[in-house]
């Protein structure tokens, strides 16, 4: 701990962490999701736990406070596993022990490991920004989209298996670029787009297929197994220009366009979305399809006919960027819009559970301490409050020389005056 110069100092830097605390943890941590049913939440990976399962943010601090865990963010349709019969330590929050979730998911997250690289995850070692996909909601390297070189930490090594990058969410958005570990920007910054969707999920999704390598649907492609890797649809005047056309025109209604998801997608709805979102979600089955021409190249990828015989390394893998608006550019024409209605999320951003905001959280720990004084029975909120007096006047009585002398109150000094507290000795 870095030395305080005066008990002023002490003072100010436990107020600092009061509000650096208030900050981090502004919810109340006193309520189990389990009784919501399956939501859209963060989720916490407990390895200290037998089995692998998922906990609420509840449960990560109220019941598994001093095991091992990894933050999996937000993953949709979960329901806590803390109450079931899944994991044997028992819930403190939700006192019924439930049957174990049939419904939720357990991908390789759950295993602790990520991206198609399947990494394990150390945050303490990791260089690279993690992007999360839109889809799945997996975790992915930026090196293992192509958007940048592999870092030499990532090299082969002794130690390569704790090498994991961390996760990004949206308070780190704007440093992703050069991230603190001294890496170059990325090929596609956090600027350039607003959600990511990896190559298996556009493989299985029709109309991503379609609109991927058009304008606004970023790829990440080459021209040969020795040339750079380049955006394709990410810039309709630049040389990768999409396939569309002015007798192409997307479906952009701007008065309805909402600002879509980056990176962890878990920021909070603004108050006006709901009723906007609910307009506009419907097919149209009387209009022309206004989805643009696929893209030729982006095509090519998909059916497989792009990689070269001989070649060892891929083209392209099929991840799209999709760019700010996306969301309102769908067309909803009766052939395309089934394919939207099979992923909701494609059509409307979805609300992330969070836990209500502690009404406590501002409180410092004289008004914590008044608080509880008040919740106990009278004969003890006594001894609290005697306890409490003779405290204060040993504090007067040690502090006294210092105000007669015109000495300093140190750091050590007050270490000193609450060890003597402790042991009951007190010299001065």
């Amino acid at each position: 701990m870095t030395s305080l110069g005066s008990l002023t100092d002490f003072v100010a830097s436990q107020d600092e962490l009061l509000r650096e605390a208030a900050l981090t943890l502004p919810h109340e941590f006193s309520r189990c999701t389990y009784s919501l049913g399956p939501i859209r939440q963060a989720v916490y990976l407990c390895l200290t736990c037998e089995l692998p399962r998922g906990l609420c943010s509840s449960c990560s601090i109220a019941c598994h406070t001093d095991h091992e865990q990894i933050e999996l963010f937000p993953k949709r349709s979960f329901r806590c596993d803390c109450p079931t019969t899944a994991i044997p330590h028992g819930c403190t929050l939700h006192h019924s022990l439930e049957e174990g979730n049939r419904e939720n998911l357990y991908g390789q997250n759950f295993r602790s490991i990520f991206c198609r690289c399947r990494r394990p995850y150390d945050p303490k070692s990791e260089r690279e920004t993690m992007i999360q996909c839109l889809a799945c909601e997996d975790w992915f390297h930026e090196s293992c989209l192509h958007l940048r070189a592999r870092p030499s930490s990532r090299e082969a090594s002794p130690v390569r298996e704790n090498e994991v990058t961390g996760h990004d969410n949206d308070a780190d958005d704007n440093q992703s670029e050069a991230s603190s570990s001294g890496l170059p920007p990325p090929l596609v910054s956090a600027e350039d787009y607003d959600a990511f969707v990896c190559s298996s999920c556009v493989r299985s999704i029709d109309i991503l297929r379609r609109y991927a390598g058009t304008q606004g649907v970023i790829m990440v492609v080459r021209d040969t197994e020795d040339s750079p890797w380049k955006k394709l649809g990410g810039n309709p005047s630049g040389v990768d220009a999409p396939t569309t056309t002015e007798d192409q025109p997307l479906d952009v209604d701007d008065s309805l366009a909402a600002p879509g998801q980056k990176r962890s997608r878990s920021h909070s709805l603004h108050s006006d979305e709901p009723e906007r979102k609910k307009q506009h979600i419907s097919p149209e089955p009387s209009s022309p399809c206004l989805a643009p021409a696929p893209n030729p190249i982006a095509q090519a990828i998909f059916q497989g006919l792009q990689q070269p015989s001989g070649t060892k390394e891929p083209l392209s893998v099929g991840d799209v960027f999709l760019t700010e608006g996306w969301r309102e550019r769908w067309c909803r024409c009766s052939r395309c819009f089934p394919s939207l209605g099979d992923c909701p999320y494609l059509l409307e951003e979805e609300e992330t559970y969070e836990p209500p905001e502690d009404p406590d959280s501002a409180l410092s720990l004289e008004e914590l301490g008044m608080r509880a004084l008040e919740r106990l029975p009278r004969d003890r909120a006594i001894d609290g409050i005697r306890a409490f007096n003779d405290m204060r006047d040993d504090l007067l009585a040690y502090l006294r020389p210092f105000a007669q002398e015109g000495r300093v109150v140190g750091e050590a000094d007050v270490r000193e005056f609450f060890e003597t507290l402790r042991e009951g000795k007190h010299s001065y």
